[in-house]
């Protein structure tokens, strides 16, 4: 189990001001950035075993998770 945080803000800190304002402007942002926090917290409840979940279904949460935050990116980057 890890005790990283994975949000947005903490990974990408130099996009702050660009995350706020797409979180706010852009409906395709803000639904990939709630997505991603959803899948963010259940793999930390998994890991803590608050929710239990087995291996492989963490690591499709993992890799969706990974998937989310690169299409993120992509988009904060060609902001």
């Amino acid at each position: 189990m890890q005790d990283e945080h994975h949000d947005l803000i903490h990974d990408f800190p130099e996009y702050r001001d660009r995350i706020h304002t797409l979180k706010t402007t852009d409906h395709h942002f803000r639904r990939l950035f709630d997505e991603y926090h959803d899948v963010d917290r259940q793999v930390r409840r998994a890991e803590y075993d608050v929710e239990p979940k087995c291996d492989e279904t963490v690591n499709e949460l993992k890799r969706r998770r990974l998937t989310l935050k690169d299409n993120l990116l992509g988009i904060l980057k060609a902001a």
